[in-house]
């Protein structure tokens, strides 16, 4: 497996591993979703310094309105912190540079 197949597996697992808590097995309720950012992402939760944080995040995400996110309405999350987090490296890079 690449490096990237892998890091594809990662999420996919990761996403199931809590998903699982609830019954449901193919969704992460907003409480399965706390358990997530607070054991897999900690510092972007702490970052946001927002005690509603995970209530926005499940609002914005949650396109059908039905309370859980499927994997599909989860991976703009990580897609968005992916992201941020590619600017924080190229601004490190030019630092780096000069």
């Amino acid at each position: 497996m690449t490096q990237l197949e892998s890091c594809m597996e990662s999420l996919i697992v990761i996403f199931h591993q809590y998903a699982k808590d609830d019954g449901d097995k193919k969704t992460l309720t907003k409480k399965d979703l706390k358990k997530l950012l607070e054991s897999e992402l900690p510092n972007f939760l702490k970052a946001q310094n927002n005690p509603k944080t995970v209530d926005f995040i499940m609002n914005d995400l949650d396109s059908n309105k039905d309370d859980k996110l499927d994997f599909e309405e989860f991976l703009p999350l990580i897609a968005g912190i992916s992201l941020a987090c590619e600017k924080c490296y190229n601004a490190s890079q030019r630092k780096g540079k000069k």
